[in-house]
């Protein structure tokens, strides 16, 4: 007589787990004492904030001077960035669901890498080395990006950190070979923005807010998907990104049903080069001018609350830019939603089940890319793929 399995538990390996889960992002300091070695970082990437041959001078000049403001947001949003809180609690949550839904890949055990603040993407490394993974040992692990849109200025640049502390700690550098044995075999999620799970949890985000408004007036609220900018300089040297936020976008009122007008446009531009726009700012400065007062910002490119949600639109744009305007709402971020939650989960299983190492999407260079890095490292993480096999 059949007997069911045992569910899968934290305690026990599939046949082809552990898979280590981690999640890439920006970060955020959890802390205001934090704030000046997270802006030095940050503008120390060209990837991110392209600023040419002077780039480290320029870099820490700009950080340091930007410090104390940026310190005062951050105290304004109590005291740090709620970013790692919910990353942490999201990969935790996404990986119980995948001992259930992936047995055989199981244990999943969730990290978190960021590029930007703590844990950094070579803590995240260290650790998974001193939990078996890798170091002649072998094992399995997936870059996740959380960036649901790919721009070579987030993702990629995660990408190219994670690729340079692999080099670091098990390959070219620590050993000379290109792929020792025993190496951690690598795969990414590389982009989702039209993911059914991603829609449905941001359009029901977007219902909820709608529903505070009367009857009368729902449908001409405008909604306005609001996401990080981009210097023109990256955009125009053939990006992803536009076009994938743009994707997400249209996927969501396809899933409302057109049901209102809306709009998309772009904020957090640093500095006096051109950035794409419009900015939201200046866009909800103008609609409320007009008279239209009636407005849903949707943070369509974040999947936490950050210093752009609880700062930049919460204060910012609707304490200032809006004041005196109740009609002026933005929708909930996603948190620890459990129609997210899941899409995460869905977006992993799919993944591991593929036997894939990247997208299709991935190998391909923007047309205007001249970096060997990223060259480099777009190799390695296609290269995975032959590894998978005879996983």
């Amino acid at each position: 007589m059949a007997t069911l399995a045992p569910p899968v538990t934290q305690n026990s390996t599939g046949s082809k787990g552990p898979t280590a889960m981690v999640f890439m992002n920006m970060g955020g300091p959890s802390t205001t004492d934090e704030v000046g070695d997270f802006l030095s970082r940050l503008f120390a990437d060209g990837d991110l904030i392209p600023l040419g041959r002077l780039q480290s001078y320029i870099g820490p000049l700009i950080s340091r001077r930007r410090t104390p403001k940026i310190q005062k947001q951050y105290a304004a949003i109590g005291g740090g960035s709620p970013i790692r809180k919910w990353s942490e609690l999201q990969s935790s949550e996404m990986c119980k669901i995948l001992d259930q839904t992936s047995p055989e890949t199981a244990p999943h055990k969730p990290y978190v890498a960021f590029r930007y603040a703590n844990p950094l993407t070579e803590e995240m490394y260290e650790r998974l080395l001193a939990d078996g993974f890798g170091g002649g040992k072998g094992g399995r692990a997936v870059a996740f990006t959380q960036y649901p849109q790919y721009s070579c200025s987030t993702t990629g640049s995660s990408l190219n950190e994670l690729w340079k502390w692999r080099n670091r700690l098990e390959g070219k550098r620590a050993t000379g070979e290109t792929q020792p044995d025993g190496a951690i075999t690598w795969s990414v999620i590389d982009r989702w923005p039209a993911h059914p799970g991603l829609i449905e949890a941001i359009a029901k985000n977007i219902e909820d807010q709608l529903v505070t408004y009367p009857m009368a007036k729902r449908k001409d609220v405008v909604l306005l998907f609001s996401a990080h900018s981009l210097p023109m300089s990256v955009v125009n040297r053939g990006d992803p990104y536009p076009a994938e936020v743009a994707a997400t976008v249209y996927a969501v009122m396809q899933r409302l049903g057109f049901s209102n007008p809306y709009r998309l446009c772009w904020q957090s531009q640093v500095g006096p080069s051109a950035w794409l726009g419009a900015q939201t700012s200046d866009t909800v400065r103008e609609y409320v001018k007009r008279g239209q007062t009636d407005l849903v910002i949707i943070p369509v490119a974040f999947t936490s609350d950050h210093i752009e949600t609880l700062y930049e639109i919460d204060q910012e744009v609707m304490h200032e830019d809006a004041k005196g305007y109740p009609g002026v709402k933005r929708a909930a971020s996603l948190n620890d939603s459990p129609i997210f939650i899941q899409a995460l989960a869905d977006l992993a299983r799919d993944h591991l089940q593929s036997g894939e190492s990247c997208s299709r999407q991935m190998a391909l260079r923007c047309q205007g890319c001249t970096s060997e890095r990223c060259l480099e490292q777009k190799k390695f993480f296609v290269g995975q793929s032959n590894l998978l096999s005879v996983l």
